[in-house]
């Protein structure tokens, strides 16, 4: 894994593009599979997607990044404990709840905005279920994503995206009749 950890720090943004980009993307195919759909056919619509996909994994850096300086800037206010600041649990969580609850919303109307424009669909019916991942699985999944050294967590969240898309393909499946 050393060659990981080297790739990761010597690309930053670079890494979180392709991790993203290809985990988000198989992510999204696996979900679509899952829920017993067709994927689309469309070798433009999915490279778009990844295009779109490694841009989130930019951004979840920079989030991953941002919040943890916003946290200490909280300890700092007297805002929260001094603990919140040390490596562990508590400090993991804050920084999940503090990320998703504020990020989190508006990455996931970006992300439904780009497919939108990809798609040619309109609306965001299904946004509602989208946001309630944020309190169920996202917080409790960069929870422990954040209780890892900084150089696996991007890695860590792209690969909860694979998990995701199954879980929301999974719950999408048709109802078998009898």
């Amino acid at each position: 894994m050393a060659w990981y950890v080297d790739w990761v720090k010597n690309n930053v943004l670079l890494s979180a593009f392709i991790q993203f980009a290809i985990l988000g993307t198989l992510g999204e195919l696996l979900g679509v599979l899952a829920a017993k759909r067709k994927p689309s056919a469309k070798v433009l619509e999915w490279l778009a997607k990844a295009v779109v996909w490694g841009f989130l994994g930019i951004l979840v850096k920079y989030s991953f990044k941002g919040f943890s300086g916003y946290l200490e800037g909280l300890v700092h206010a007297g805002f929260l404990p001094a603990p919140a600041m040390e490596p562990g649990f508590l400090r993991a969580f804050l920084l999940s709840v503090a990320m998703n609850a504020q990020f989190g919303p508006l990455l996931m109307f970006i992300h439904r905005s780009t497919d939108n424009l990809i798609s040619g669909a309109r609306g965001y019916q299904g946004i509602r279920a989208s946001l309630t991942t944020l309190a169920w699985f996202w917080v409790p999944a960069h929870t422990l994503t954040f209780m890892l050294p900084q150089e696996y967590q991007i890695g860590l969240a792209a690969l909860w995206s694979v998990a995701l898309g199954l879980i929301m393909g999974w719950t999408k499946r048709p109802r078998s009749e009898g």
